[in-house]
């Protein structure tokens, strides 16, 4: 498994290149003109101006669309021909700067990361040195690592998730998808800074407010293997909340029980929202 990220990917898109690649597809002219516009825009920092040649105006609402458009053919066109060629399957997935490649065969991997380097090099692109790395992952990964003395196999990180090796009930090999600790320690902290400015606000609000943040949390994190997470997410706030209303005053004192009965009437329960993959993308004909 090829865990790749791309190293400032943002602030590296050549915008010469970009404006040719945009106009592969778009032949209004004054269309293409207002983007090379608004990529020339430049940036204010500290109350100065400046112009850049390269990268994308990070914060507005066309810098990810140009950004896909640029991968799309530094990455995407390549990689389908690229995959073509393979001798054994070859698995992609890529969201913005960040992908996924899995591969059959490691010497494969280790010739479509040399390639791929060269690749992105034509269009002033490098992966980042630190964060891109291969791993050996899957079904026999565990069997190989033990074999080896190597310990447990090796993680990585996509999209908020760790995704680990793992087995069923049953013993089948299951790829777990984990709710990725710095994700969760950084929205406990963002949530009890908001609590803090919440502390006198009447309870019914900030138990609906609450609420929705949990329900949000769910509808994103809530995947099979994954009720632990989310169940101790669930817990961290509700003693967010319980610490919060304890500091109300020098006299409040908040029971367990009570935050039980504050739980049961305005934060969603704990469940599992999300069917496993194979549920979700099965077509009946």
């Amino acid at each position: 498994m090829l865990d790749a990220d791309i190293r400032g990917f943002f602030d590296a898109i050549n915008h010469e290149c970009l404006v040719k690649l945009i106009g592969h597809r778009i032949a209004d002219q004054r269309v293409v003109h207002l983007i090379q516009k608004w990529l020339n825009a430049g940036v204010l920092e500290d109350g100065e101006w400046a112009r850049n040649d390269v990268g994308t105006p990070q914060g507005s609402g066309i810098s990810p669309l140009l950004a896909n458009v640029y991968l799309h053919y530094a990455f995407d066109l390549w990689v389908r021909d690229w995959r073509r060629q393979a001798k054994g399957d070859v698995i992609v997935v890529r969201f913005a700067d960040d992908f996924i490649v899995g591969f059959q065969y490691e010497w494969e991997a280790r010739r479509f990361w040399a390639e791929l380097r060269e690749r992105l090099a034509i269009f002033g692109l490098e992966l980042h040195p630190d964060k891109t790395r291969l791993i050996e992952f899957g079904r026999f990964a565990a069997e190989n690592c033990k074999r080896d003395g190597r310990g447990k196999p090796e993680t990585f990180d996509f999209l908020g998730f760790t995704h680990a090796c793992g087995r069923t009930r049953k013993g089948r090999f299951v790829v777990l998808r984990l709710t990725m600790r710095k994700r969760m320690r950084a929205k406990l902290m963002e949530i009890k800074a908001a609590l803090r400015l919440r502390w006198h606000d009447p309870v019914p609000e900030v138990g609906k407010w609450l609420g929705s943040v949990i329900r949000g949390h769910l509808n994103y994190y809530a995947v099979p293997q994954n009720f632990v997470a989310i169940a101790a997410f669930h817990h961290q706030v509700l003693w967010l909340w319980k610490r919060a209303l304890g500091r109300r005053s020098q006299k409040a004192h908040v029971t367990w029980e009570r935050m039980r009965r504050l739980a049961g009437r305005w934060l969603p329960p704990v469940r599992i929202v999300h069917p496993y993959p194979a549920q979700r993308f099965c077509l009946p004909t």
